[in-house]
């Protein structure tokens, strides 16, 4: 996955103010979505209310039990257009500003310092505001993160295909949401995208989107080769929320492919491409 990039407010605000009209009914939709959110859950508080507390998902059972309860980096852009983050304990409860005008990402990046992982190499979580909001919370989930991340992406392609064109209407705000999330239960959808959606390259999947429009096709996986490695048999836990743990009665062989992924034994670490390999001992 690539690095997480965060665009600043006056990218979107631009592209908002472009049009008064269209941009006065964007946010009024924003705001229906929030106003039938407090009904449906019972909530008397202002929908108006940027404050939203984070509720997280459970950890995958694979994860908690080889590496235990992990530290979490909270990435979002407040109702003020910066570039926020926080570092927490556990998924220790935590209060973020959100603007209400546009939709919006939160991505919640899990990390364990104690046994040298740092955030960034497992996958996040996350949610896309305001379709996760339930009362005053925003719920966090595994298939948030990779709608976060895709979030993240398209406003970075949309940033470099704007400066080269000073033309492309993309934003990530004017992406059809509701409709993307019913793909990850599409039977026509690749099967093996579906069951786990972080084989896919959603970098190049971003730019494709900018450059000329979305395509469900191109939800498929990267292509993969098998890489033997002379390490311990496993179980051998992917970075990933949705994959499975692989165990070799036979001599190791990995899917492996261009850029680099990371393995996790009770022994250590394991980083890997297609070219090259290396073990970390705890």
């Amino acid at each position: 996955m690539a690095p997480i990039l965060f665009v600043s407010d006056t990218i979107f605000s631009k592209k908002l103010m472009q049009n008064g009209f269209s941009r006065h009914i964007y946010s009024m939709k924003i705001l229906i979505i929030l106003c039938l959110a407090a009904v449906l859950t019972g909530c008397s508080e202002s929908p108006l209310d940027s404050k939203f507390a984070l509720e997280f998902p459970p950890l995958p059972q694979d994860w908690e039990t080889m590496l235990g309860s992990p530290h979490w980096q909270v990435e979002w852009i407040n109702d003020k257009g910066q570039k926020k983050s926080v570092v927490l304990a556990n998924s220790n409860r935590i209060e973020i500003n959100l603007a209400q005008t546009w939709t919006n990402a939160v991505i919640a990046l899990p990390f364990w310092p104690e046994k040298n992982i740092s955030k960034g190499v497992f996958r996040p979580a996350g949610a896309i505001f305001p379709y996760d909001v339930n009362g005053r919370c925003l719920v966090l989930s595994w298939q948030g993160g990779v709608e976060a991340v895709l979030y993240y992406e398209l406003a970075a392609a949309y940033k470099k295909e704007n400066n080269a064109t000073g033309n492309v209407p993309r934003l990530p705000q004017y992406f059809d949401w509701p409709r993307f999330r019913q793909l990850f239960d599409d039977p026509t959808v690749n099967d093996d995208f579906r069951e786990d959606p972080w084989t896919a390259d959603w970098q190049n999947i971003a730019e494709r989107i900018v450059q000329s429009g979305f395509d469900k096709r191109r939800l498929v996986p990267e292509d993969r080769s098998s890489l033997a490695i002379n390490v311990n048999s496993g179980p051998w836990v992917g970075t990933s929320p949705f994959s499975f743990p692989l165990f070799f009665e036979d001599a190791p062989v990995f899917p492996v492919r261009a850029v680099t992924d990371t393995w996790v034994s009770n022994e250590g670490l394991l980083r890997c491409n297609a070219q090259a390999w290396i073990f970390l001992e705890f």
